[in-house]
């Protein structure tokens, strides 16, 4: 594969990818939270209306605090938040090699320029596979 190719058809899919990846994570990370704290709000509110609470609002106040314990789950079992600064690290690091490559600066200014790039970015991804790896075995421990 060559330069062109390698640019285009390998690190800036996976820069893509990362990014993709990270917005994701931030959406349903912020989307959750959201909700979560618009719950825990309503909890108060709901159980502080006295006299005039309904078996409605009881039942209502238990909803909300089973879905407050099922979403802050959730949050902990996918780690949103971890995996979103995971991956925009890793996609703002391969940009960060792609474009001091484009630029010809240090460390790419030699002659093994393409070679380096190379090396790099594969690290960087192998090492963004190997958390992967680590933190399956981590969770498959934990259980």
């Amino acid at each position: 594969m060559g330069r062109e190719d390698y640019i285009v058809q390998r690190l800036e899919d996976q820069i893509s990818w990362y990014d993709d990846k990270a917005g994701w994570n931030q959406r349903w990370f912020r989307r959750l939270q959201v909700f979560i704290i618009v719950a825990g709000a309503l909890v108060p509110f709901v159980s502080g209306l006295g006299s005039t609470a309904s078996v409605w609002d009881d039942a209502f106040v238990g909803v909300l605090g089973v879905l407050i314990a099922a979403l802050t789950a959730v949050l902990g079992l996918y780690k949103f938040q971890e995996n979103w600064v995971q991956y925009r690290t890793t996609a703002e690091s391969l940009k960060r090699e792609k474009y001091i490559f484009l630029a010809g600066v240090h460390p790419y200014s030699g002659g093994d320029a393409f070679e380096l790039l190379v090396e790099r970015v594969e690290g960087l991804i192998s090492s963004e596979h190997d958390n992967w790896a680590k933190q399956g075995i981590e969770t498959v421990e934990k259980t």
